[in-house]
């Protein structure tokens, strides 16, 4: 029967082990010393080689003759242990055994000594997966199990992993394993299985298997069922990537805003079978090395990209600013997260290429753009602003910075003042409302600001101030609306008192309010005039006419 190749090339030893030293080393030498731990985690992204070293370091435990804390690979121990066939050695797949019922299965077997080796070694794989009932009945067993007892944990998501249970274990991290490595073990798989495979090819499915081994064997596999001559080309059409011919293509149509050019290549990878999900991956991947080649010009082994490709990526970083690869980095990682959710794939990319090369576009046309249509309308904005009837701003002059409580409410009944109310100090008014000049009432400028702040403290009647406007003098505060339906509103002590407070919040003064609907007949002069008129007569206008 064919056996798959990352499962015939699976190391048997730690020599075997590629790119994790820092584990492999120190592992070797607690074995050499004698003093391996009772627990172990191993933790890293998949394909890095975490359940191979458990199986190795399981092995080298029990190993009758073991050879520089390798296992020997020649005793009946290491021959049964590389063929699954001892019973002291349990792998437990925790995603499929994760309840509390398992675990407790487990503790019960720990009582027993171990059948032929000296140690009975229990490897969890996926141990993330445990429920947090079986955690709990996990943390007691390995904190102190009994010595012939030996645990190693596997997991890709560490964070999920209690601390209670961390903090029992020696931790050992697998990095991504480098390009070049799984490369130089990829050609030597090919020379063994007597397959043709060029370094082109070899270095697109390193850099396809993202820092794992396992993914890269796997699609050397799947490569050679498609061609028994694995070329770069070979790759891409197993992968369903779209390769670096198509990907600069799509980036010099975004360079030169061409958007038409972008959507017929979509269309070329759509109609052979590309996955738009790891075609936006590419081209985020592109962009990626663009920055970084735009960052450090000098230094190209940050770069994901092929050797040969790094002539190219150094061009479009000659073109491009680093605003504007920020900007399309960002679309493009918008892009992709919508990918994964929507059904029509190469709809969100076309979107995504059409937005790309549109925003170039018009970044470069602005830079061209009349503005004499826009200049001119804000001159005639201004001219309007410049005829408007009231006044009053110019000239204008602070008025004293405290006014007392208003002795009377907005219809001019006496009332004592509320000094609970007001934080600042009170004084005496100076003039009577009647004695002020109507020239010297200027707009209330914060009068957006109080209507806020009156909105929160009497929300029922906030409605009624829509549309409304407010002058003021020396405490006196003039207010006006055309909704009639405010003045029953003010007519409320309630609603006005509320009104006076949120004038104060806002502004810090104390206000005596009057009001008046700006609501008029034909023939009938300004409401403002008509308030101002009645004021210096000694008249308080407080309903509409």
């Amino acid at each position: 029967m064919y056996k798959a190749l990352y499962r015939k090339y699976r190391p048997l030893s730690f020599d075997d082990v590629v790119s994790q030293p820092q584990v492999t080393q120190t592992l070797r030498n607690q074995l050499v010393s004698g003093k391996t731990a009772h627990a172990y985690l191993f933790t890293g992204s998949r394909g890095t080689g975490k359940t191979t070293c458990a199986r190795i370091l399981a092995k080298a435990m029990n190993c009758l003759n073991p050879k520089d804390g390798n296992p020997c690979l020649e005793c009946e121990i290491c021959r049964d242990a590389d063929l699954g066939a001892l019973s002291d050695i349990i792998e437990i797949d925790a995603a499929s055994n994760s309840s509390v019922d398992d675990i407790r299965d487990l503790r019960e077997g720990t009582v027993y000594t171990p059948e032929r080796c000296k140690y009975k070694v229990y490897i969890i794989d996926e141990v993330h997966m445990l429920s947090s009932s079986a955690f709990n009945a996990l943390l007691k067993i390995m904190e102190e199990p009994p010595s012939h007892v030996k645990f190693i944990l596997a997991t890709t998501e560490v964070h999920k992993v209690l601390p209670t249970i961390l903090s029992r274990c020696q931790r050992f991290d697998f990095r991504r394993i480098l390009s070049d490595d799984i490369k130089k073990r990829l050609m030597y798989v090919a020379a063994n299985e007597g397959i043709s495979l060029n370094e082109d090819a070899a270095e697109l499915i390193a850099k396809t298997a993202d820092g794992g081994m396992r993914d890269a064997l796997s699609l050397l596999d799947q490569c050679i069922a498609f061609s028994d001559n694995v070329t770069a080309e070979v790759v891409a059409n197993a992968a369903g990537i779209a390769g670096g011919d198509y990907i600069f293509s799509l980036v010099s149509a975004i360079i030169k805003h061409d958007a038409a050019g972008a959507i017929m290549i979509i269309r070329q990878l759509y109609e052979l079978s590309k996955d738009m999900q790891k075609l936006c991956d590419e081209l985020i991947s592109c962009f990626r090395d663009i920055m970084i080649a735009k960052t450090v010009p000098d230094n190209t082994d940050a770069l994901a990209c092929m050797p040969s490709e790094i002539e190219r990526i150094k061009g479009f970083a000659d073109e491009l600013t680093m605003e504007e690869i920020f900007s399309k980095l960002d679309a493009l990682q918008n892009a992709n997260e919508r990918v994964a959710r929507v059904s029509a794939k190469r709809v969100e990319i076309e979107m995504c290429m059409i937005r790309l090369c549109r925003a170039g576009e018009k970044q470069h046309n602005d830079s061209v753009l009349d503005n004499s249509e826009i200049y001119a309308k804000i001159d005639m904005l201004e001219k309007k602003l410049s005829d408007v009837t009231v006044r009053p701003l110019q000239g204008y002059t602070a008025p004293p910075s405290h006014y007392a409580q208003p002795p009377c409410d907005y219809n001019g009944t006496s009332r004592p003042a509320q000094t609970a109310r007001t934080a600042v100090q009170t004084e005496e008014r100076p003039v009577e409302f009647k004695d002020l000049n109507p020239a010297d009432f200027k707009p209330v400028r914060q009068w957006a600001e109080i209507l806020e702040e009156f909105t929160k403290i009497c929300p029922s009647g906030s409605g009624a101030l829509v549309g409304s406007y407010a002058l003021e003098n020396r405490g006196y505060m003039l207010v006006f609306s055309e909704n009639s339906f405010f003045m029953n509103v003010l007519r409320n002590k309630d609603n006005a008192a509320k009104l006076m407070e949120a004038a104060m919040k806002v502004t810090g003064r104390a206000y005596s309010i009057r009001a008046r609907c700006t609501a008029k007949k034909d023939n009938e002069e300004s409401p403002v005039e008509s308030l101002l008129k009645k004021a210096q007569t000694g008249g308080i206008p407080t309903e509409s006419d």
